[in-house]
């Protein structure tokens, strides 16, 4: 997205030394187009994430915010680089809002396959909260087993669940999430 400003002629002068923008005459004004970058942002589904000091820490280390949605029925507290957004407690209203707020570049962090994949169509990188990165490919699969396991609840097939997270699944997760950033962070630099 590209930036319109007008400033005086004479202040044209120290902008043209720096390199910035593209200069236009108009008259006795300068059109002055900036291009405006957004920089990129984690955004976390927060509502079951067992990962939420992890992911403050490298957001930190590598200076990205983070912005945790959740629910009201989830107490999270804002720290250093962390924002926290609280939601209606009706079903699917942390990623509605996650699927409204996100854009290109960012990272999100979710165990939902779902907004997962809406978050892979506006083109973010997404990761599970064990560390698994999601990938447009293996979507379709991943969507069509959780309508299987939906309708097998419906039926009155219950599943236990997921096991804990332990903390070497963590480590795991720290370290896949550091890696990604990385990357992205080579892939702007080049």
């Amino acid at each position: 997205m590209r930036h319109l400003t007008s400033v005086p002629y004479l202040c044209i002068e120290r902008r043209i030394s720096c390199g910035k923008g593209v200069y236009i005459l108009h008259g006795k004004l300068v059109m002055i187009m900036e291009k405006k970058s957004r920089s990129r942002t984690i955004v976390v589904d927060g509502d079951a994430c067992p990962v939420k000091k992890e992911i403050a820490e490298v957001g930190r280390a590598f200076g990205v915010p983070v912005l945790m949605v959740s629910s009201y029925d989830h107490a999270l507290k804002a720290e250093e680089g962390v924002t926290v957004v609280q939601v209606d407690r009706g079903d699917q209203s942390a990623d509605l809002y996650i699927a409204n707020h996100i854009s290109a570049g960012d990272v999100v962090l979710t165990g939902d396959y779902g907004l997962a994949a809406l978050a892979l169509g506006k083109r973010c990188s997404v990761l599970s909260f064990r560390g698994q990165e999601y990938v447009d490919s293996k979507m379709d699969f991943m969507l069509e087993g959780r309508h299987a396991r939906a309708v097998e609840r419906r039926r009155g097939h219950y599943s236990k669940g997921p096991k804990p997270i332990t903390a070497e699944e963590k480590m795991y997760f720290q370290h896949k999430m550091t890696k990604l950033l990385i990357l992205l962070q080579e892939n702007v630099e080049q």
